[in-house]
């Protein structure tokens, strides 16, 4: 079987790519990767070598490409996209033209070819902000960031093409995620990579926000459930099962860090910022059996330590970070 995996040169695709790869089962697929290489895709976290990997470097939005990719694939898991919420306020074009027309072209080569199931990665950000309990599938999406937004009509393009042509494509929505392998713009690596260096970490207005925090490799196992024993047309949130405010989440990290509040420096918060973002995933749960396997105390000490260890990997993407802002 042949797999198609955009964007799987970024953290959560490769993490998946690499969860494939370690099965030797007969049905382990043949695994094809198309990523542009933007500023958080990195050739390092690949395993090049490996007998049932290829690597293509192109644009999602480049039709001719997937084209000729969507032909010879059975399936598709669909990572690829602009991620970075404060990235997507400073410029929204790249995040509509990236996760809206590159999905949407995904879309059509796999529907020429008869491709499926089409699995299209997403967000719990698509869901707004909530203040008491958690959104099942069916909430209505309220997406509040240029990014959201876009995936957020990712998301209903992808379910379009279900109903209007019958294509299988399933969606998931995750939380926030977190592991080795993530690029150092994002809360938790940037927090840890700062604090290895000495340097105070950005904490958004009162800290007061909450997410939930899900192990990248628990969330691999959901998309791969999905893909493999999900029904087409469905959505499938899938969570961690930890909540935290960005502020226990900073007192967390700093003692992971041995370092103390005065490392912390309190900065306006982001425009929009939604309070709290918490999924339902018993749907998942009840259907396909997904349950997380990381503890949460117990992940964030590994990926601590990963960093401490893998300096080689983080300080020259931490150093294109601040050659452009130069």
């Amino acid at each position: 079987m042949n797999l198609l995996v955009t964007g799987a040169a970024g953290f959560i695709g490769s993490q998946y790519v690499r969860r494939l790869l370690a099965s030797e089962t007969p049905d382990a697929p043949r695994i094809t990767v198309l990523d542009k290489l933007t500023y958080a895709g990195t050739l390092d976290n690949l395993e090049l070598d490996h007998p049932r990997l290829e690597f293509v470097q192109g644009d999602i939005r480049d039709a001719e490409l997937v084209d000729k990719l969507m032909a010879d694939a059975d399936q598709v898991v669909h990572f690829a996209a602009e991620s970075h919420v404060d990235r997507s306020i400073a410029g929204a074009t790249d995040f509509v033209m990236t996760n809206v027309v590159g999905t949407q072209t995904l879309l059509d080569a796999a529907l020429r070819h008869g491709t499926g199931p089409f699995v299209h990665v997403s967000t719990d950000e698509v869901y707004g902000s909530i203040e008491h309990g958690s959104w099942p599938e069916s909430h209505p999406l309220q997406p509040n960031s240029p990014y959201s937004a876009s995936k957020a009509s990712s998301d209903l393009l992808a379910l379009a093409y279900h109903r209007t042509h019958g294509m299988d494509v399933r969606v998931t929505r995750c939380s926030n995620n977190y592991g080795h392998h993530q690029f150092p713009e994002k809360v938790i690596p940037l927090f840890i990579t700062n604090l290895l260096d000495g340097l105070k970490v950005p904490l958004y207005g009162d800290g007061r926000n909450v997410r939930d925090w899900l192990h990248v490799d628990d969330h691999c196992q959901g998309v791969d459930l999905v893909r493999t024993k999900g029904r087409a047309g469905e959505v499938y949130n899938i969570g961690g099962g930890t909540e935290l405010s960005n502020k226990e989440l900073t007192g967390l990290l700093l003692e992971a860090s041995g370092a103390d509040w005065d490392m912390v420096e309190y900065v306006e918060d982001r425009k929009g910022h939604d309070l709290r973002y918490s999924v339902d995933w018993s749907k998942i749960h009840t259907e396909l059996g997904y349950q997380p396997r990381h503890d949460f105390a117990t992940g964030l000490a590994e990926t601590v330590a990963w960093y401490r260890e893998n300096r080689s990997w983080w300080e020259p993407l931490k150093r294109r970070v601040a050659q452009e802002h130069v």
